[in-house]
């Protein structure tokens, strides 16, 4: 019998405990949780070092969100201090990491909500399917084998948003690849590594720069792609194709994304 590996992803230990549970019950599935981005990179490199890859990662579309007034939820974009202790990743993030550095994983979104900006957001990022966290177990294992065989699984109830979110996106591809062209090549080197959510004493240690020479180069290019925050920066690199740095070997640039 061939199995499936599967990581499941939540910050809410006992959701993805349970989870993780209800599918080691299958006979073909092992299964591994994690309950942070970091924790689950750590969890993929290990286990890819060993020889047992993970197939189809699970990952919650709220991971490392921060609780604002009124009951919201702000995605977080990087939270990596720089002091380079373990910060933050977001869900969105996390996908566009394992597909960068280990790209035969498969990711899968799980949502308490159908947000047609976020599913297309995370399609661009590298997910294969956005799956509400009410649906049946049997639901989420049909999206799981179907995602190993190269499907794109979204609910029937999205498809008109996400068509319209990623048909606006690349009417603003144009315009941010216009704007990240305008970077120096030290510059776009940068914001590669915010993109990875690289803190700047981890940009300055990777770069061999100082961290002040870092903040003059992260302000440059927030003032050339006319932002205020990392986090917007991030989303535009993101519409340009900018992918984040390569972590364990050369700056990498994403292609052929739905973008």
């Amino acid at each position: 019998m061939v199995r499936i590996r599967v990581l499941v992803v939540d910050d809410h230990r006992i959701f993805a405990e349970s989870l993780a549970a209800a599918l080691a019950a299958e006979p073909d599935v092992d299964v591994a949780a994690a309950g942070s981005g970091p924790a689950a990179l750590r969890c993929l490199e290990r286990a890819a070092a060993e020889g047992r890859r993970f197939d189809v990662m699970l990952v919650d579309a709220d991971l490392g969100a921060l609780a604002v007034p009124g009951g919201h939820i702000a995605p977080v974009a990087r939270a990596v201090p720089d002091n380079g202790e373990e910060g933050l990743v977001d869900g969105i993030s996390l996908v566009a990491g394992v597909r960068t550095g280990q790209p035969a994983v498969r990711t899968v979104v799980l949502a308490e909500k159908d947000d047609p900006r976020r599913a297309a957001l995370a399609l661009q990022a590298g997910a294969s399917g956005w799956v509400a966290k009410d649906c049946s177990l049997q639901r989420l294992l049909v999206v799981i084998r179907g995602v190993l065989r190269d499907e794109t699984h979204l609910p029937p109830a999205l498809l008109t948003g996400v068509l319209r979110e990623l048909t606006a996106a690349r009417k603003h591809r144009t315009e941010s690849e216009r704007l990240v062209e305008s970077l120096t090549p030290r510059e776009r080197e940068v914001l590669r590594c915010m993109v990875a959510g690289l803190g700047r004493k981890a940009v300055a240690e990777r770069l061999f720069l100082s961290p002040h020479t870092v903040r003059t180069h992260m302000q440059n290019v927030l003032g050339k792609l006319g932002v205020h925050s990392t986090l917007a920066a991030v989303a535009l690199a993101r519409r340009a194709g900018v992918g984040p740095v390569d972590l364990a070997g050369d700056v990498v640039e994403r292609g052929g994304q739905l973008a």
